[in-house]
Order: structure tokens, then sequence, then C-alpha cells
């Protein structure tokens, strides 16, 4: 755990207790600071109580003496309207802060890495974790991922920290100071929480204001907004490398700027103008894709600034096992792959996923997002047979194309079942069951985890009954 001693024999006041809001009053706590603290979530108050802090509801806390608020980054303090408790911090001019914040203003000389994006960023963090760590460096991995950053432990001066921050945890961090801070791409989500796309894009672009000297910004130039920002960024000194999971931009790379793309499968370096070849993409399992394929070249891009060797990102790309929920490769059961992409909230997300398989089974539907599956038309013959659930199915099969066959199965059990009898049964090379949802999980599940996890053992549960199961992740 990082102690926060910077409020020390002095009010802080944290508002929701979930992984990141307890971390904070442990940390608080052990920093000497008075903590008051509040969630909705009976279990959570009793959490923090055990953790040190007294308990109060926001409008009975002492506002006056206050000297921060720390908000949990889920709970708004500006749209699509500011929750009461910030609004009470407003009023009485108190700081409005985050966990992150905390970190790094205890901890001021740390080595930041931070990692955002609409999509992928968590693949990317933990891929880079991976391959830090595998090349013998110092690294703590957290965040928006995994360990909440101030659960994380101390690390020496030559440590990193690789954090995946999101667009929320990044309006909370005033003070971050990278050094390297990769935006991987931008596309519509969360619009209702940022007041619009252009609150959306000021949120992320955040990452970049206060990089180190020595930093470095990567940048996925595979969208107009993030390629204008990698332009901006360059026009006012900053260091950059661009990146892309594609052949695109390498010949202009190549002439004139440090940029990572993958041709041909292969991963390559455009570096002072020169080429030079780092790793044959198709040799990792874990990262098919286009967009897994733009996730390492960012690793490479960070990989390469700190120093470590072209042959030791490579080992540490092909050791990597992937993510739970981010195309997890679940089973191969009679050559019909079964992947959870239970993480695919969006229609951008779910194009990824898409673009790697047919023919799918595909399993789509929950709580939709803008737009819809509309954005995915040009998949749509990808796609051998759609099952729809949630409160999204009417809507996705009115969007589905003429030529596109689908069932509405309302629910995941169903639309599992009924998938694997008709891939099994067809037999098709190459065929794919694959759950990428295109939407939001709240309809149905707590957590597009918990969609996941039930996706997963029922596949389990099919692999085990059959005798032509080939794969099975543990």
């Amino acid at each position: 755990m990082i102690t926060v001693d910077i409020f020390a024999q002095q009010t802080v006041l944290v508002v929701g207790l979930a992984r990141s809001g307890l971390a904070a009053v442990r940390a608080l706590t052990a920093g000497q600071a008075t903590v008051i603290a509040w969630d909705d979530a009976a279990d959570r108050r009793d959490a923090a109580a055990a953790a040190g802090a007294s308990l109060l509801p926001p409008a009975d806390m002492p506002w006056n003496i206050a000297a921060a608020l720390i908000l949990s980054p889920g709970i708004p303090h500006t749209h699509p309207e500011p929750h009461p408790a910030a609004q009470l911090a407003q009023q009485h001019d108190v700081e409005i802060i985050g966990d992150i914040e905390l970190l790094v203003r205890a901890m001021p000389s740390a080595k930041i890495i931070a990692i955002t994006g609409t999509n992928g960023k968590s693949t990317t963090t933990a891929l880079l974790g991976h391959v830090l760590s595998d090349a013998g460096e110092e690294v703590a991995v957290g965040g928006n991922l995994g360990i909440a950053a101030l659960d994380l432990p101390v690390l020496s001066h030559q440590g990193f920290y690789v954090l995946e921050l999101s667009s929320y945890q990044l309006e909370l961090t005033p003070s971050l100071a990278c050094r390297a801070a990769c935006l991987l791409n931008i596309s519509a989500d969360h619009l209702e929480r940022h007041g619009g796309m252009a609150g959306y894009i000021a949120a992320k672009q955040r990452i970049f204001n206060n990089l180190r000297a020595d930093g470095l910004a990567v940048i996925g130039t595979d969208d107009p907004t993030c390629m204008g920002l990698a332009d901006s960024l360059r026009s006012a000194g900053r260091r950059v490398c661009s990146i892309t999971g594609s052949a695109a931009e390498s010949a202009v790379a190549a002439a004139a700027r440090d940029h990572l793309n993958v041709q041909h499968g292969q991963l390559q370096w455009h570096h002072h103008g020169s080429c030079k070849a780092i790793f044959d993409l198709t040799k990792a399992a874990a990262l098919p894709g286009e967009h897994n394929a733009q996730n390492a070249a960012a690793v490479a891009a960070i990989a390469l600034d700190l120093g470590i060797t072209a042959e030791a990102i490579a080992a540490g790309l092909i050791g990597f096992a992937g993510l739970a929920h981010r195309q997890e490769r679940v089973a191969v059961i009679n050559e019909i792959a079964y992947i959870n992409d239970s993480k695919a909230t969006n229609a951008d997300a779910a194009a990824r996923a898409l673009a790697c398989y047919a023919p799918i089974y595909w399993i789509a539907g929950g709580r939709a997002k803008t737009d819809g599956i509309a954005p995915l038309k040009s998949y749509f013959e990808r796609i051998r047979h759609a099952y729809l659930i949630g409160e999204a199915a009417a809507d996705f099969a009115a969007s589905l194309s003429a030529t596109t066959s689908y069932s509405i199965t309302g629910n995941l059990a169903d639309a599992v079942h009924e998938a694997h009898q008709l891939a099994q049964g067809e037999a098709l090379p190459g065929a794919t069951v694959l759950l990428a949802p295109a939407a939001a999980s709240f309809d149905q599940f707590d957590s597009f985890e918990a969609r996941g996890d039930q996706f997963r053992g029922q596949v389990k549960q099919l692999a085990q009954a059959s005798r032509l199961t080939t794969e099975v992740r543990p």
C-alpha cells in the first residue's frame, strides 16, 4: 500500500467506497489524515469504518474544514448533473480529486506510464506490464484495471507504475505527469457523462497535459481525432510516437517521424528515417486482429523508449496469455472456437472482434449504446447467425441486414445453447461462437465480467460434455 501523508492532521472526505475509494481511505488513514467517508452500500461503509474512517452522509460532512473531497471516478461531478457531494464541495470551494491524484502527489518522483483510450486500454496496460516485468524491470500494474492504484506496492526509483486510466479518472487527476502517456483511440462513449463528444475528447487528452521533460506521447492514428492530436503535440515540441495496427502512414513515418505500424504481420519501427522489423505478430496467439496489433505497437513504442531490446519485447509478446473477457479463447470444441469478448460493450469494440473471425455465430445485445449496431453493417456478411439478447434485441434485429439470419433468444443461456447446437451441427471450417455484445450488461448482469463469466462457465460445461474438445482455457 502507498501511504498518503500530504493531508496529515487535516480532514479529508471520501465519497464512493468501492475498490479505489476504500484504498484511498486506507492510504489517507495511514498518513494520519482524519477521514470521513460515505457510500450508499452498507457493506462498503462497514469496510471503511474498519479501515479507520468515520461515517457521515454528504449532507452532514464538515465541508467548512475539509481539505479535499476524494470522489469515486464513477460518481459524476459535472455531467449529466453533479452528485450532491460534488455540489457541496463546489459551494464550499473544496477541491475535488481522485485516488490517482493522491498517488501523484504522495509520490512526485514516481515514474508513471499511463494508458487510456476508448478501447484496448486494459489489454495494452496488462501487456506492457508483462513485457516490462519479463524484461527484468520493476513494475506495478493497476489503476482502472485490477488493483487500485493506492493498493500498489511502493517501488524503488527505478520502478514503473503502469496505470490504466479512464476518462473519469483523468478528469480527477490534474497533476498527472507521465514518463510515457498513451492514447490508443477515441470513439463515442460515455458522452452523457462528459457533456458530449468534445468533453469526452478533452478528458482523454488530459493524459498529455503535464508530460515530464523526458516524457513520450504515444498516440494511435487510426482515427482522425487522435491523428490531429498527434500533429498538435508534435507542433508543440513534444516527443511523439504514432502507432497503428495496419500499414497506414508507413511511408511518411519512415521519412519524417517516429512511428510503429504492422505490415504483413510484421511489427515495424520507423525511427530517424530507418525501418526495423521488431516482431512477427502471427506468433502471438493471444493478440489476434488489427486492434491487438495496435496494442502491441503501443507497448513496443513505450518499451523501446525505456531501453528494452527488441528481442525482449518479442519474448514478452509471445508469452502474453491475454485478459479475461477480451477476445478470451474459452474453448475449441470439434474445431469450433468459443470466444468471450464480453468487454465489447459498444459497436467499435465489437467491430474489432467481428473483424477477426468468419463465419460467426454472434451473441449480441444488452443495454444499447449510441447508434446500436448500425456502424457494424460492413461486418454482417461474416455472421452466419445472430443470437440477440437483452433490452437491445429488437433494435438490433431491426438493424441487421435482410440477408443476416437471427434469433431473439432473450437471455444469454439460451443464446449459448442455440449457437452451440447450430455451430456444431453445421461444422463449418473456421467457425466461431462469439460473445461480443456491442452493448452494456446492466439490463441483465451486474457487470460485463459477470456476463462473460456466465458465458465461460456454460461453454466449459459444453466442452466437458463433448468428446471432441481440443482446448479449454484454465
